[in-house]
């Protein structure tokens, strides 16, 4: 049976540019809840405000020129690629996930509001994968 990506929310800021960009918001539309979702955790993941709005502000240029996804964007965190390439287990077990249960785990990762709890998460889910869990909540 094929899971429905859920709509991910449109951050504040992102939708300040949609508001003014009506062509980009209708080229959002058009694309899958998943790319949407690509988007909006290559937002989050900037580490500094200024490459945050940079990256929004890059969209509706992006869009405009058939992107569906953003460039150069691992689904991996870093935090995460780190504590996997040591456990062994958790690694298998990553390599058997579906894609949309990759991505659950690195948006709770990637999520985390300081280095310390992204670190801290990217060990959890490492323990959650090596004991066969296959998302990081419910």
């Amino acid at each position: 049976m094929k899971r429905e990506e859920p709509e991910p929310r449109v951050p504040a800021d992102l939708r300040k540019v949609f508001a003014a960009a009506r062509r980009a918001k209708v080229q959002w539309s058009e694309l899958t809840p998943l790319a949407r979702k690509d988007f909006i955790m290559w937002i989050h993941s900037a580490k500094q405000s200024d490459t945050r709005k940079r990256r929004i502000e890059s969209i509706p240029s992006r869009l405009a020129s058939g992107k569906r996804r953003p460039c150069c964007f691992a689904i991996v965190p870093i935090d995460l690629h780190k504590v996997l390439v040591g456990t062994a287990k958790a690694k298998a077990q990553w390599s058997k996930l579906t894609s949309h249960e990759r991505r659950d785990f690195a948006h709770w990762v990637d999520t985390a509001k300081d280095s310390e709890t992204r670190r801290k998460r990217a060990e959890k889910t490492c323990l959650m994968l090596a004991a066969g869990k296959r998302r990081p909540f419910g």
